[in-house]
C-alpha cells in the first residue's frame, strides 16, 4: 500500500461494532480473565496488549502500527510528549559513562536535555555541525552509543548528508536516530534510508490543529539484528533483574526489540504514557497528513521566495531555495517537499520582536506544525536557555524569525508579512 493508504487503513481491523472510526479505550486496565493469564501476562509470555495502559491500550496500540506503517519502520512505541521519545530512545541504549554524538543543529529542548539532563545522569553528549561530517569520526570511542541528529532542523532548516552520517555510524556499529518531526514520514523516511530509529514530536504536523501532545519512538525492522548481539548495546543481550534474568534479545521474536524495550522498562518504570484520547486524535490527524504537509511546503516556499527578496532580511533558512546551503542535501532527501518551517535573520533583536508584534495573521507561539501560521522569535524563548556559544552552534542568532507557514493562502502571509517588514 501507498503512504496516503496506510494512514487511512494500517493497524485497525473493525471491531465488534463495525466502527469505521477507531474507538478510544479510556481504561486504565483490562479483564485478564483468569489468574494464570494474568501471571503470564506479567512474566511478559502475552505481549503487551491489554495488561493496563501504562504499557500498552488498544487505541494506541493502532496508533502505534499505523505509524510504523508510514514511517516505514517494524514498531513503534507512543508516549506523552516529543520530548519523552528522545529522552526514551537515549535512556534505551546508555548507561552513565557512556556518549552521544548529536547535530549542533537542534531543537532547543533537545539541547538542554543533552547538555543538562543527560549530563547529570552521567551521559556526555559530543556534538558537530551537520555540514561538517567528516569530523564526526573523530568523536566517536567505545562508550559511544549513537549519532543523533533532527531530519530538517529546528530552526536553522539544515538538512544532513544522511548517507555519510548512517554510513559512519554503521562503520562503528553503532545506532543512528533521527528526530524526523519536521520533515514527518511523509516528506522523508529516514528508516527506509538506513537509519535505526525514528522519533517524533506528534504534537505538531500530525495532530495538525496543535490539539494534543505526544510523541512516538519508531524502530527499523532491520535494527533487531543489529543490536542482538552487539557488546555496545547490553542492555538487550545481557540478564534483566527485574525480569528474573530474561534477556529482551532471547525473547522477543518479532523485530521490535528496541521499542520493547522501552516499553516494558523505561514505561514501565517513569510512565510518561500517552492518554487514548490524544492517541485518537493523532490517528485522526494522520488520515489527512499526506494533504497537509504538501500544502505547508507549497506556501512555505512561496513565502522563503519572496522573503529573499526583502532588503530589511539578511539570510532566509529554506532548504529548497537554490541559495540555502541545504538545497544539495534537500535535492537529493526531499523531492516531496521541505515542510513548513521558514527562518530568516534580519539586523537585531530589536526588529525582530517588532516585526513580531506587526503581524496579524501569524500567531506568537512556541508551537510549530499547526494549520495556522505561527511567528516566534528563536533566541529568546524555544533556545532561551543556550549560552551564546551554544546558539551560534545551533545557528540562532539574535535576529533569527521562525516561522512555521500554515495552511492559508500564501499571498494573504505574504501581504502581512509586507506589513510587517516596512
Amino acid at each position: 500500500m501507498k503512504q496516503a493508504t496506510k494512514a487511512l487503513h494500517a493497524g485497525y481491523t473493525k471491531d465488534s461494532q463495525k466502527t469505521m472510526s477507531v474507538p478510544i479505550y479510556m481504561s486504565t486496565a483490562f479483564d485478564f480473565g483468569s489468574a494464570d493469564f494474568a501471571a503470564s501476562s506479567f512474566n511478559l509470555e502475552q505481549g503487551t496488549d491489554n495488561v493496563y495502559t501504562r504499557v500498552g491500550n488498544p487505541t494506541n496500540a493502532i496508533l502505534e502500527r499505523r505509524f510504523a506503517e508510514v514511517e516505514g519502520g517494524s514498531g513503534a512505541l507512543a508516549v506523552a510528549s516529543g520530548m519523552g521519545a528522545i529522552f526514551y530512545a537515549i535512556l534505551n541504549i546508555t548507561d552513565a559513562g557512556d556518549n552521544i554524538v548529536v547535530s549542533n543543529q537542534l531543537y532547543g529542548g533537545t539541547v538542554t536535555l543533552f547538555t543538562q539532563t543527560l549530563k547529570r545522569l552521567g551521559i556526555e553528549s559530543r556534538s558537530f555541525d551537520v555540514h561538517e561530517t567528516a569530523k564526526v569520526e573523530e568523536l566517536i570511542d567505545e562508550n559511544t552509543k549513537c549519532i543523533f541528529f533532527e531530519s530538517i532542523s529546528n530552526p536553522s532548516i539544515d538538512v544532513p548528508n544522511f548517507d555519510e552520517l548512517i554510513h559512519i555510524a554503521n562503520r562503528h556499529q553503532l545506532l543512528t536516530i533521527v528526530d524526523n518531526t519536521v520533515a514527518t514520514p511523509i516528506l522523508c523516511q529516514p528508516l527506509l534510508l538506513g537509519a535505526d530509529v525514528v522519533v517524533h514530536s506528534a504534537s505538531k504536523y500530525t495532530t495538525g490543529q496543535g490539539t494534543a501532545i505526544g510523541g512516538l519512538i519508531v524502530e527499523r525492522k532491520e535494527l533487531s539484528q543489529k543490536i542482538k548481539d552487539n557488546p555496545r548495546y547490553p542492555h538487550f543481550n545481557t540478564p534483566e533483574t527485574s525480569y528474573h534474568g530474561l534477556v529482551f534479545a532471547d525473547s522477543v521474536v518479532s523485530p521490535i526489540l528496541f521499542t520493547f524495550r522501552a516499553r516494558m522498562i523505561l514505561l514501565r518504570d517513569t510512565g510518561a504514557v500517552l492518554s487514548p484520547f490524544n492517541a485518537w486524535l493523532f490517528i485522526q490527524g494522520l488520515e489527512t497528513l499526506s494533504l497537509r504537509v504538501k500544502e505547508h511546503s507549497k506556501n512555505a516556499l512561496a513565502v522563503a521566495r519572496w522573503l529573499e527578496k526583502q532588503e530589511v532580511v539578511k539570510q532566509v533558512n529554506y532548504p529548497l531555495l537554490k541559495s540555502d546551503r541545504s538545497y544539495k542535501n534537500a535535492s537529493k532527501y526531499l523531492t516531496k517537499g521541505a515542510s513548513g518551517l521558514v527562518s530568516f535573520e534580519v539586523e537585531n533583536v530589536e526588529i525582530a520582536k517588532q516585526i513580531l508584534d506587526k503581524v496579524e495573521l501569524f500567531s506568537i507561539v512556541a508551537n510549530i506544525g499547526d494549520s495556522k501560521s505561527i511567528i516566534n522569535h528563536s533566541a529568546s524563548t524555544t533556545h532561551q536557555q543556550l549560552s551564546k556559544e551554544e546558539l551560534e552552534k545551533a545557528g540562532v542568532p539574535e535576529g533569527l524569525i521562525r516561522l512555521s507557514i500554515g495552511l492559508e493562502d500564501s499571498e494573504d502571509l505574504i501581504e502581512d508579512l509586507k506589513v510587517a517588514l516596512s
